[in-house]
């Protein structure tokens, strides 16, 4: 019978100083058994599975940030008949599966690490020997139609056909933790996403505007599950705040074009308090400049003037086009396009160049840092 490992491979990890290396690798390594029960080996810079379910391996693998491909192999013990004898039984299963046939052209990529006294070329051309004389298949190096990797470590041979693309990035737990801001809409789930492929674990607080929206928590659930599959395992949290009434204070005792302003400005003091407690280092949200008005560069000044904390937004270069694509890419604009009320709290004519005085003068009259306190208290935990 085949053994059947699995090989992971990182990709940004590997240039680390040998402290962080080790470190990250320990993290990467927690990651997937949290998700995958299995046997692991870590050696040369590779991790080799061995799960006890194949098929949720290979699913699970494809949403483990820090991997960057992986690859389903048969393994075999370094010498030639037993290359030759798993080489053989490998291409009657690609055989049988409709992948590959006499008919396609091929290529064998051979790399080796360890001493062997054989070069890669020639390990390469004595499998593409066993190709030939199993399938007649012509080779083609250049450009094939199949390509069959022999990866050579010291004594056990991998033979494969696939790469996996995986996501990439550094794993979660890596890089601190943060405090994404996450409604229902597009940008925000994308937002949140970026900064857990950059390796940050995350607290999703979500802010409740009823009853200048329906109130209903259907999407942001839904946003919360699907961000969950990319989590590797580790706490996410979803909080929720009752921000209805201190929008109401701002359109009662505000000018109305500041309304999402000292709306927005609210939302990361509050999120500023929860990271301290949580012990979270710093603020996410999905602004991308100019996108809407509380996104204008005089807008984005005065709603962040009254944080300390640093306010990370991943999208901010980019166009509304970019962003759909990747949520469509995560599975996340599904369910961010189901429709909802919209926010009735919204002036029609918002303000787009805040002046930083005043709006610092409208806090104050409003007593907003009070309000803000009394909001906190509605904080709860939805998930």
């Amino acid at each position: 019978m085949l053994k059947r490992p699995i090989i992971v491979r990182y990709g940004e990890i590997g240039i680390k100083s040998p402290k962080v290396r080790r470190r990250f690798e320990r993290k990467l390594i927690s990651n997937i058994k949290n998700l995958i029960e299995c046997e692991i080996e870590l050696t040369h810079g590779r991790i080799f599975l061995y799960p006890e379910d194949y098929g949720k391996a290979l699913e699970s693998l494809g949403k483990i940030f820090g991997v960057v491909s992986f690859s389903p192999t048969v393994s075999t013990t370094t010498d030639f008949d037993s290359i030759r004898d798993t080489l053989q039984s490998y291409l009657q299963e690609l055989i049988q599966a409709g992948l590959f046939s006499g008919e396609k052209s091929f290529a064998i990529r051979c790399r080796r690490v360890g001493e062997h006294d054989f070069t890669s070329q020639e390990m390469a051309a004595f499998c593409g020997s066993v190709v030939v004389e199993e399938t007649g298949a012509p080779v083609n190096l250049s450009k094939p139609d199949f390509k069959i990797y022999v990866e050579v470590r010291e004594d056990k041979t991998y033979i494969f056909h696939q790469k996996i693309p995986g996501l990439g990035g550094l794993p979660i737990g890596t890089q601190g933790r943060v405090i994404a801001l996450v409604s229902g809409g597009i940008d925000s789930p994308v937002a949140t996403f970026l900064m857990m492929k950059r390796g940050c674990s995350v607290t999703m607080v979500n802010f409740n505007n009823h009853p200048y929206t329906s109130g209903s928590n259907e999407k942001i659930l839904k946003i919360y599950q699907k961000l969950k599959e990319y989590s590797s395992g580790s706490k996410l949290n979803l909080y929720q705040v009752e921000y209805g009434p201190f929008l109401e204070k701002c359109i009662e005792e505000a000018p109305p074009r500041m309304t999402c302003v000292l709306c927005k400005s609210g939302m990361y003091q509050i999120a500023e308090k929860m990271a301290q407690k949580e012990k979270a280092l710093a603020i996410v949200d999905g602004s991308s400049l100019g996108q809407v008005a509380s996104q204008t560069l005089p807008n984005i000044l005065a709603t962040r003037y009254s944080t300390s904390m640093p306010i990370l937004s991943p999208l901010i270069g980019l166009d509304k086009v970019e962003i759909e694509n990747m949520g469509k890419k995560i599975g996340t604009y599904d369910i961010s396009i189901l429709p909802d009320s919209g926010c009735s709290a919204a002036p029609r004519h918002p303000e787009t160049n805040a002046e930083l005085p005043l709006i610092l003068e409208t806090l104050e009259n409003i007593e907003a840092h009070e309000e803000l306190e009394k909001t906190l208290f509605s904080l709860r935990l939805l998930k």
